[in-house]
């Protein structure tokens, strides 16, 4: 399987050991649920042999790869320390957790985006019913879009709230630029980075990130039921807690104690019995990308939506609503047919094999750093045969 002109001759054969997909598929959806490596495959049966022969006779080693995992997504980020990295369910769990902590104040309020997935949109209007004002900011129209989000905030801005990829039309913004306003300004700066962690670098020190939170069923090709969250060490103890039991509390060992403090640690996110089955997937997974290096992840990712947007524009019939440059696109292009219906189009495209997304009236196609240029070559001979 050729994949990218290029690319080495290690990391093609690794790539075809990792991802053996049926014959004819063409998975063109990692910003949806991504198919997972081989070795996480391996992962998930290992541990469930062990469980079938063995159960939990060797919980101790199942805790050890927990704080094992929390090294590898600190490395991965470049948080400061394993302590500010919590294990939840999801990002929709993760933003619950920040918009529901803060100690809000009527007259407060949350900017955004105009073009956030539910998940980053609803458990800030939810706090409504405490006096605060949701604005979502036209990132589409302005030329200087961060510019637009600076401007919407004010002195009672508690929050800026942003997706690092937007989901529907992939669009790409400044973190580091919005980072820096944010803490000058003393505003909490919290980070949906699901649809960009697995496929580009990312630093949380470099983009100041206070909060970052993304699950692993995108593009770090990971089981659904598994998210990171990174929680500033300076911040963990402001967030107000709503969710309580064994697992987070200081001496979560001691189950007969009646006096308990919450973890120093981000553990205090976590209420109950961590997902080991998803850690373990997660592990292997993490393992894989930093085998390969993000930098040549990164740089497959790019030009491979680069090779699709190049595809879109030579033909008329088709409009482009990702963004051209390499600075402002990610892992998701997405656009139009002139006179189709882009829900009839993914109807057949699915018909055809061909694994994408009908996202915001358009057909939103998202390959990763394997995925070959055949693949991508095949998808167009099938779009243009059913338009």
């Amino acid at each position: 399987m050729r994949i990218n002109r290029g690319m080495g001759v290690k990391l093609e054969r690794l790539i075809e050991e990792e991802f053996p997909q049926d014959p004819g598929l063409l998975y063109l959806n990692h910003a949806g649920v991504a198919p997972w490596p081989r070795r996480t495959v391996e992962a998930v049966r290992n541990f469930a042999a062990e469980n079938l022969h063995r159960g939990a006779k060797n919980y101790g080693t199942w805790v050890a790869h927990e704080a094992q995992l929390r090294e590898q997504l600190r490395q991965f980020i470049n948080a400061a320390s394993a302590d500010e990295i919590s294990l939840l369910k999801n990002t929709s769990e993760a933003l619950s957790v920040v918009a529901c902590g803060i100690d809000w104040q009527p007259g407060d309020n949350v900017v955004s985006t105009d073009q956030e997935f539910p998940s980053n949109r609803i458990p800030w209007q939810a706090q409504r019913v405490h006096g605060v004002d949701f604005r979502e900011v036209n990132i589409s129209g302005p030329d200087d879009p961060e510019g637009a989000l600076m401007a919407c905030c004010d002195e009672r801005t508690r929050v800026l709230t942003v997706s690092s990829v937007q989901y529907g039309s992939g669009f790409r913004l400044d973190l580091e630029r919005l980072g820096r306003f944010c803490r000058d300004n003393g505003i909490l700066y919290c980070i949906d980075a699901i649809q960009s962690l697995g496929a580009h670098r990312f630093d949380v020190q470099y983009n100041r990130a206070d909060f970052i939170m993304a699950d692993g069923h995108k593009w770090l090709l990971a089981p659904e039921g598994l998210a990171l969250f990174y929680c500033r060490d300076a911040l963990r103890d402001r967030l107000r807690l709503h969710h309580y039991g064994w697992h987070m509390v200081e001496d979560y060992q001691n189950y007969e104690a009646r006096a308990w403090q919450p973890a120093a640690q981000a553990r205090r996110f976590e209420c109950g019995s961590p997902n080991m089955l998803g850690i373990h997937a997660l592990s292997a997974s993490l393992s894989l990308l930093v085998e390969i290096g993000m930098e040549t992840v990164e740089r497959n990712v790019l030009n491979n939506t680069g090779y699709l947007i190049d595809i879109i524009k030579d033909n008329n019939r088709f409009s482009l609503l990702t963004p051209e440059p390499e600075s402002r696109r990610a892992g998701i292009v997405t656009f139009k047919i002139r006179d189709r219906d882009p829900a009839y189009i993914h109807r057949k495209l699915l018909e055809n094999n061909v694994i994408c997304a009908n996202r915001c009236g358009a057909i939103r196609f998202s390959p990763h750093f394997y995925t070959p240029r055949s693949v991508i070559d095949k998808v167009f001979q099938i779009l243009i045969s059913v338009i």
